[in-house]
């Protein structure tokens, strides 16, 4: 009988710290943790480094890969070409004269579909970081690290489509191309003789969780059966290590095989599922009610969840028109008429019925009253106090319903409950 990995794995650090999270992993590969990830694999003809962290990060995996290893790096490869992989390839390019850097064919692409929406991403993803980073920020100062390095936007100088193999120092390196996985550049960096695949965050932020099919900071979609194919590419391979984006190795071939053919069936299932209701006629919401994950497929939802990836699987096939409304065809959102229904039905009475529905559980339906009320008057007590409320119970729903609760949905609670106390939340800054 299978037992999850999710429910003993634990959680990923926000970012790169001094002297934590670092370790010798073998006797030829090191590892520092990070916002993701980097490893350096050691041969006697010199080191590959596989991502590089964010820029601000890159002198402190420095720091922590040198505790171990004073190798020079001689290849650099990004699993892909997201900011958390790329940020600090300059840094070590300045370190080590001559370094090659290797990335997947849509690395360019990536970077610069990144870059274009830059300022929107990191507005919508401050709620998530912001006093995470905050709290690293503070250490770095505390241990003299203040002139943050630059985050880079570097340019491969070896790009590959399908497969790149190479050695050095008698370590026979292969490079897989697993596009559109996580983004249009990932790869899995093979290495053969010793059975080890690093797959950066391929499935996603931890393992043994359903993938982000579409992330909430706001993202392009992903297809779901991009997604069960990169499973089967690191399955063939057959390793009996995994080197991943976020926490631990992960060993065993046994264990290996039964959490990737879960991950991958479990996603051909929702998307099965999702394409049987589209085609029977059902709505969405139907949809996402109804398809839930059967017990051998127990995966984790502690960063994607099934039933925003319902949706994203829907959207993907048909778009957003979902043929509800004619207002969906025009540009005035329904918040256009929220005054007129607080003033035909009162706030007051509004505020009334939605704490009647959240005392009888009902509470996607109470804050469904209350942003009506809230959108007209952000300042109305009564609104706040039970919208305050039912994000708590949501938030405490959200923590317990699994073991690590859902990174995402967890963090967007966490931020609502703050701004309802009066917090502030003001940008995300790495300075």
């Amino acid at each position: 009988m299978r037992e999850p990995i999710y429910k003993t794995r634990r959680i990923a650090p926000a970012a790169a710290e001094f002297d934590r999270g670092c370790c010798r992993l073998n006797d030829f590969i090191v590892m520092s943790e990070g916002n993701s990830n980097v490893y350096l694999i050691e041969t006697p003809e010199g080191g590959i480094l596989v991502n590089s962290g964010m820029g601000f990060e890159a002198p402190v995996h420095r720091h922590n890969l040198g505790r171990f290893s004073d190798v020079p790096i001689r290849f650099l490869i990004t699993t892909q070409g997201h900011v958390d992989h790329v940020g600090g390839v300059g840094y070590f390019r300045g370190l080590h004269p001559g370094l090659v850097y290797v990335a997947q064919a849509g690395n360019a692409e990536h970077q610069a579909y990144d870059a274009r929406l830059q300022p929107f991403r990191s507005a919508r993803a401050a709620f998530r970081f912001r006093e995470d980073f905050a709290a690293v920020f503070k250490r770095y100062a505390a241990a003299g690290y203040t002139a943050f390095n630059p985050q880079d936007r570097p340019v491969p100088d070896v790009s590959f489509e399908a497969r790149h193999a190479f050695s050095l120092g008698g370590l026979d390196v292969v490079l897989i191309a697993v596009p559109g996985a996580e983004t249009n550049d990932s790869l899995v960096v093979w290495l053969p003789q010793h059975r080890i695949v690093l797959t950066g965050n391929l499935f996603g932020c931890p393992f043994g969780h359903f993938p982000n099919l579409v992330t909430i900071r706001g993202d392009r979609y992903r297809d779901a059966l991009t997604c069960a194919a990169a499973a089967q590419t690191v399955l063939d391979l057959q390793p009996e290590t995994i080197l991943y984006g976020h926490h631990e190795p992960i060993e065993g071939a046994d264990l290996i095989r039964a959490e990737l053919c879960a991950y991958r069936d479990a996603i051909l299932h929702v998307h099965d599922e999702v394409v049987k209701g589209m085609n029977a006629g059902k709505a969405l919401h139907v949809l996402q009610q109804d398809i839930t994950l059967p017990a051998e497929l127990d995966v984790g939802q502690g960063y994607g969840k099934v039933n925003w990836s319902i949706r994203a699987i829907w959207e993907s096939y048909a778009g957003w028109f979902k043929h509800e409304s004619t207002t969906e065809l025009y540009n005035v959102p329904r918040a256009a008429v929220h005054a007129d229904l607080v003033e035909l039905a009162g706030a007051d009475a509004l505020v009334e019925r939605a704490a009647a529905k959240a005392a009888s559980g009902l509470h996607e339906e109470a804050l469904h009253l209350l942003d009506i009320v809230l959108s007209v008057d952000a300042d109305h007590a009564g609104a706040k106090a039970v919208a305050l409320r039912v994000h708590e119970h949501l938030l405490e729903e959200a923590e317990t319903c699994s073991t690590t609760g859902n990174f995402w949905l967890t963090g967007w609670l966490q931020q609502q409950i703050r701004t309802l106390r009066g917090g502030a939340n003001p940008p995300l800054s790495f300075r």
